[in-house]
């Protein structure tokens, strides 16, 4: 891979991460997912052709790097909100539950 296509695969890389940072936002797991894999491929792919490093790819990554701690930030926000879901669906299965025993109790 030559240094100029390595370089374009980097910012496509970076524009995938904003794409993945939306899908994250929106709650889309499987296309955060297949966006993650997509990402990786062409990080890897470029790695080699890059060193040394160059400023301008040094804040592609950069920005990738914020961009991915702000993804994962997100995807853990939409996971403590579905757990909170599942606990109080948990919580309301055991009311109805007590409920029902004791309205037996009163008959």
């Amino acid at each position: 891979m030559t240094r100029a296509e390595a370089s374009a695969a980097l910012r496509r890389a970076l524009q995938i991460s904003r794409e993945l940072t939306a899908a994250a936002d929106s709650g889309d797991v499987p296309a955060t997912l297949r966006l993650d894999a997509e990402r990786r491929v062409l990080l890897q792919s470029a790695h080699a052709a890059l060193q040394p490093m160059e400023e301008n790819d040094r804040w592609a990554l950069r920005e990738i790097a914020e961009l991915n701690d702000r993804a994962l930030g997100l995807v853990e926000h939409h996971r403590r909100g579905k757990q909170r879901a599942m606990d109080t669906v948990a919580v309301g299965r055991r009311a109805v539950v007590a409920y029902s025993s004791t309205s037996r109790m009163h008959r």
